[in-house]
């Protein structure tokens, strides 16, 4: 089992990916709709083995919110993946110096996502 953080302050986003990671029944994933309440499921315990952080969320946004994970040394080493929009490729430069293990884009391929994610946590194709 694979156990997922994801977060995204988007509730219509979040319904349509947690549909499509529902399609690999290895994946376990626990959404959050702010990098607060992503940091509060964190500090309560669970340890996932990977994140998937919205780019751009009010508040604090997805860079703000893995910095504080890294913050916490039990979290340090969980592998990111950005989910953003804006995935183009000079972009994609900038989300590796954040220290992301690398981005989905949206939008994206409902069929196709949890594949993606898979990859990011394995290491490896599905």
């Amino acid at each position: 089992m694979i156990s997922v953080l994801y977060v995204d302050d988007d509730p219509d986003i979040q319904e349509i990916a947690m549909m499509a990671f529902s399609l690999d029944p290895e994946l376990a994933v626990r959404t959050a709709s702010s990098g607060v309440e992503a940091l509060s499921i964190l500090d309560s315990g669970m340890t996932p083995d990977l994140l998937l952080l919205d780019m751009m969320m009010p508040g604090m946004d997805g860079p703000a919110t893995l910095a504080a994970i890294r913050e916490r040394s039990r979290l340090a080493d969980i592998p990111a993946v950005f989910f953003t929009a804006r995935a183009r490729a000079g972009e994609h430069e900038a989300i590796a110096a954040l220290g992301a293990a690398g981005v989905i884009a949206k939008p994206f391929d409902p069929m196709m996502l949890a594949a993606e994610l898979r990859v990011f946590a394995t290491g490896g194709p599905p």
